[in-house]
């Protein structure tokens, strides 16, 4: 797919929105040639580079189209003679173009060129294992449709174990488990408590997220853990807004691979168990406890969870 470049005067527009209120901008170092690569080609594992997230209170946008990058961080420093793609949102639209980095006395500057061009979206058509969705609020009887999709390259279905959590975000989250253990001491809800390591994991996660063609737009939610009692997702502010003690209805799905039939659904209740979240209350987890499944499915889940036979 083509990008979709902006107009002479679309690009007039998002120049002057620039300079009248600086705005963050996220910077990625490109490979040579990488800049004239399409949006949706799959590039070499060497030119996988995490993007640097820059402050609005970083920069400063001149109107001859130079942007000024102030007391950079020491990383973006390493950019200088270097291209970088430059991301950010115009009223909530994905927008990017490409600029060499310089130095200018202790700062660094960016260009804007004549092109820039609006984010495609990458349409990835993916089949999970496992899946889920969140299709009613029981109280309410509101009809939902939030889709749940297993994590990064989190295992569901075996035991959780400390080392799934980088090695760099290790003192984060051993500060959030003993607060989490704390807290179930005496609240007494999490049960055999090993879906807290994929929690801590899941919320000490601080990869800078992707920019997308809209900013905020509703993603699926993260499975982070799932056994006989209970499923655990991930979710950022955006998603939804769930509440204590609120009973939902879950659709529970599997793919089979051995024998005749290749799907498995299992319809279950839930009660919102326990809410955990960031300091800056960006990043949450919901812990599911389930309400109501069929004997038959509980088995399922039971073996497939513990390799254990359901007795």
């Amino acid at each position: 797919m083509k990008n979709k470049e902006l107009s002479g005067i679309e690009r007039e527009l998002v120049l002057q929105y620039l300079i009248d209120g600086n705005i963050p901008v996220t910077l990625t170092v490109q490979n040579e040639n990488q800049e004239n690569d399409s949006e949706n080609e799959i590039h070499s594992l060497t030119s996988q580079v995490f993007p640097i997230a820059i402050k609005a209170e970083h920069l400063a946008v001149q109107k001859n189209g130079d942007i000024e990058l102030k007391n950079p961080p020491d990383v973006v420093k390493n950019f200088v003679g270097k291209n970088v793609k430059v991301e950010f949102y115009y009223n909530r639209v994905g927008l990017y173009f490409y600029s060499p980095v310089r130095a200018k006395n202790d700062n660094l500057i960016l260009k804007i060129p004549n092109i820039i061009n609006r984010i495609t979206d990458e349409v990835e058509e993916k089949k999970y294992d496992f899946s889920s969705l969140i299709y009613i609020e029981c109280k309410t009887l509101k009809e939902l449709s939030l889709n749940c999709i297993p994590y990064d390259d989190l295992k569901l279905f075996e035991r959780p174990v400390w080392k799934i959590i980088p090695l760099e975000n290790q003192k984060k989250a051993k500060n959030l488990l003993e607060k989490f253990v704390e807290s179930a001491k005496v609240e007494k809800n999490i049960g055999n408590g090993l879906q807290l390591i994929p929690i801590c994991r899941y919320l000490t996660d601080d990869k800078i997220k992707k920019m997308e063609a809209m900013e905020n737009r509703q993603k699926p939610l993260n499975i982070l853990y799932v056994d006989h009692e209970r499923i655990v997702m991930g979710y950022d502010f955006t998603t939804y807004n769930f509440t204590l003690k609120d009973d939902y209805g879950l659709k529970l799905s599997f793919l089979l691979k051995q024998g005749p039939i290749t799907s498995r659904d299992i319809f279950v209740t839930a009660i919102v168990n326990k809410i955990y979240k960031t300091e800056d209350e960006k990043k949450f987890c919901v812990d599911f406890k389930y309400t109501s499944i069929q004997e038959e499915d509980l088995r399922f889940l039971y073996e497939k969870a513990t390799k254990n036979l359901f007795i």
